[in-house]
């Protein structure tokens, strides 16, 4: 099982929203030290967090952050972008601009920190998905978080024998910046990142933290005609 007293965090995306409340629950939890990650340091707000700066799609941001966090044993990939390009008419510029931050982003951060983690006896990793990565309804985005779903999966095969447990978050609607716009329910951080560390030291293969992502996720099994036609009628 996994003890999050005392350990070393890090959390991409660790200044506001999700990754903000991830940051603050860790310490609530025991944590010994979190380094919360931004493109702007500045803009990390926690008293007792350790800015750092990553933009986790630069191989050589991430480089540099992990040369100064030695310590880590708790990997947060929390950061993203929601660019939702359509296939069809959107610059391909845009949809591989999503894949480098959702994909990529967390394939290099992740590739770094492993060594650190093994090295350091072990730990875990928690990779925040989305309820879209099941559902295929806003184009580049969906796409993105779908293959960082299967790379998930894969990583968790390849790790277990090196001493590192892996989670991943699906979460649909949060009342962060990114679903300002969207007048649906929606789940806090604080909830979000409760359930998230819950199911880190729980081991949990898969942490589904709303009605709607428990929903989806046990409608995989149906024709897919009738699970789009559910979904659309709740968003």
């Amino acid at each position: 099982m996994t003890t999050i007293e005392g350990s070393v965090a890090l959390v991409t995306g660790g200044s506001r929203g999700i990754g903000k409340s991830l940051v603050e629950a860790l310490y609530e939890r025991g944590a010994k030290k979190v380094y919360a990650t931004a493109r702007d340091p500045r803009t990390v707000t926690h008293p007792d967090a350790v800015p750092l700066a990553l933009e986790v799609s630069d191989p050589d941001s991430v480089a540099a952050a992990a040369a100064q966090a030695q310590d880590v044993t708790l990997l947060i990939n929390n950061a993203g972008a929601s660019v939702n390009a359509n296939f069809l008419d959107s610059p391909i510029e845009d949809v591989r601009r999503e894949f480098e931050t959702n994909f990529y982003g967390p394939l290099l951060v992740t590739r770094a920190f492993v060594p650190i983690i093994e090295r350091n006896g072990g730990g875990h990793i928690l990779n925040f998905h989305s309820v879209l990565s099941w559902v295929g309804l806003l184009g580049s985005y969906s796409a993105s978080k779908a293959a960082l779903w299967s790379q998930t999966n894969s990583l968790r095969l390849d790790l277990k024998p090196r001493g590192i447990e892996v989670t991943g978050l699906h979460v649909a609607y949060v009342d962060t910046d990114m679903a300002a716009h969207v007048d649906a329910p929606k789940s806090t951080p604080e909830s979000v990142a409760a359930q998230a560390l819950d199911g880190v030291e729980a081991d949990a293969w898969e942490v589904l933290a709303d009605d709607l992502t428990r929903q989806v996720k046990a409608g995989l099994a149906v024709d897919p005609s009738v699970l789009y036609a559910q979904v659309a009628a709740q968003v």
